[in-house]
């Protein structure tokens, strides 16, 4: 009989779920501690937490009959995916759960922060009767900017519309045809940020997303506009809100997410015309059965051999099919990064090409690691391998592969192509055993660089002084190169420059080597490694 242990509090619906599977044993050890849980796992087959239990390399170790983890919730950054996955654990979430509860909050904030009802609640029950003070604007006909058309994101905009709103979105992966479904505009982060009159944020919290809205892009702003992030902290630089604010350039703000959680004594918590509150997004009931219902029903599905929708890793193969697959899944996954960071614009279509040695292997699970390179760099902790695919067809991006037997250059190879509205990106690479993952093609130009964590890519005129310049720039900041490539086509037209350097590269620094001379686009870029 299956065993299950559960380690965090959930609703009696979600228990429900289990208690009714009599077909297996349900264990609650509410709250016991990592040292207690090491001690025990070993005799189970499922575990499923919320928030509070951290489910460590340790723990998944001492798991030696362990088939599945379930996190009642969206996020699972307090189980190490990797290690459940290199251990054959799947991984299992509840994204659609809170979907509906926190889009509603959002708009519910929105609402709040045009009519003052939290300033006007305070004056009253402080005995003052101020209607002149707390007058209000209406949201119909308003320009409300969505940053981030994902699933809240969508909702926020059916709601938007049924007021009568106009919705202009900008999200990387929006294409005209899913914007026309929803009845949004699709624009560029400077078209939300210039026309909007209420500006909401729907992005999960990445290197790319951190600190979205800056100072640059706030001065911008139409002169009284409202901003709303039930997202995550973070996403809207908030010092640079709170210089907005004393600007007069934003009229008010509701956060229910900051940066720093709690913010104790935070100065934008001292303007009167911003409304806080303490991370309360999912905190509905709904949302709260919700999760655990989904979870917990998704691990009796597994136990009894069925399949669950919403896994985060990718299944257990067998493993010889495993190592012959993992090391072109993780060349996918890095090759799909590369090319949605050198991307200028919305991807509508992925072609991935496979040639030699991995058109012979069942590319399924490539694919996925590809696709959740490219997506991920927007969607962050959204994107999970199993549900990667029905990810891309719901936001219109079409995939396809095509299998070539044979290389002319290398016994393997991976192409992938991203195609937008009017760009096109194509990179490749190889694997090389005992060398590991190769980079040799960006955009036409030809390499060979072994990728590391940090790459500088500067695309520039093939002229003398380039590279010296370029390497000046990363010694006065400090920062050591590992590895340097320069690709071009024809000598003195244009060349690719990739350096592979040891740390993270400051904004500053990458500015600065935009302003060098002869250097026509600079890109900083973060790999999967």
């Amino acid at each position: 009989m299956p065993k299950i242990l559960v380690t965090d509090p959930l609703s009696e619906e979600g228990l429900a779920q289990l208690f009714e599977a009599t077909d297996m044993q349900v264990d609650l050890k509410i709250g016991i501690p990592a040292t207690e849980i090491i001690e025990i796992i070993g005799d189970y087959d499922a575990l499923l937490v919320r928030s509070q239990t951290k489910v460590t390399a340790d723990i998944i170790t001492a798991a030696k009959n362990l088939k599945v983890i379930g996190r009642a919730g969206v996020g699972v950054d307090n189980i190490d995916v990797r290690a459940a996955t290199k251990a054959g654990i799947l991984v299992i979430n509840a994204p659609d759960g809170n979907t509906i509860t926190t889009a509603e909050f959002s708009f519910a904030m929105m609402m709040a922060l045009a009519r003052h009802i939290p300033q006007a609640t305070k004056s009253l029950l402080d005995g003052r009767w101020e209607r002149n003070k707390f007058v209000g604007a209406e949201l119909r006909d308003k320009v409300l900017g969505i940053v981030g058309l994902g699933r809240i994101g969508a909702e926020v905009a059916k709601r938007a519309q049924v007021f009568s709103m106009h919705v202009i979105a900008y999200d990387p992966f929006l294409t005209p045809a899913r914007a026309e479904k929803l009845g949004v505009k699709a624009g560029t982060l400077e078209d939300v940020i210039t026309k909007a009159d209420f500006i909401t944020v729907h992005t999960p919290l990445t290197k790319e997303t951190h600190h979205l809205i800056g100072e640059k892009e706030l001065s911008r702003m139409k002169k009284g506009v409202r901003i709303i992030n039930c997202a995550r902290g973070g996403i809207i630089d908030e010092m640079a809100l709170c210089k907005a604010l004393d600007d007069g350039i934003v009229q008010g703000a509701a956060f229910d997410v900051f940066e720093k959680e709690p913010p104790i004594d935070h100065p934008l918590l001292q303007y009167p015309q911003v409304i806080a509150t303490p991370h309360l997004g999912a905190s509905t009931n709904e949302a709260q059965i919700n999760v655990a219902v989904d979870v917990a029903g998704g691990i009796v599905q597994l136990l009894r051999g069925g399949v669950y929708p919403h896994t985060v890793n990718l299944p257990s193969l067998p493993a010889e099919l495993r190592q012959q697959i993992q090391p072109f899944a993780d060349l996918g996954e890095v090759l799909g990064s590369l090319a949605a960071q050198v991307m200028q614009q919305g991807v509508q279509s992925v072609q991935i090409q496979y040639e030699g040695e991995p058109s012979q292997l069942q590319v399924d699970p490539i694919t996925r690691a590809t696709l959740k390179g490219i997506l991920q760099q927007h969607y962050g902790e959204e994107v999970h391998l199993i549900s990667v695919a029905l990810l891309a067809e719901e936001i219109g991006i079409d995939v396809s592969e095509t299998k070539i037997p044979r290389n002319q250059t290398y016994g393997n190879h991976i192409r992938v192509t991203l195609v937008g509205d009017t760009e096109s990106v194509t990179v490749a690479g190889t694997y090389i055993k005992g060398l590991g993952i190769r980079i040799v093609d960006i955009g036409g130009y030809p390499l060979d660089i072994s990728p590391s964590d940090y790459l500088v890519t500067t695309w520039h005129h093939d002229v003398p002084g380039i590279i010296g310049s370029v390497g000046s720039v990363l010694g006065k900041a400090g920062i050591n190169i590992a590895s340097m490539q320069v690709g071009r086509v024809n000598e003195g037209g244009q060349a690719l420059m990739v350096i592979a350097v040891d740390r993270a590269v400051a904004d500053e620094h990458v500015h600065e080597i935009e302003s060098t001379n002869g250097i026509l686009r600079v890109k900083y870029i973060e790999l999967p490694l």
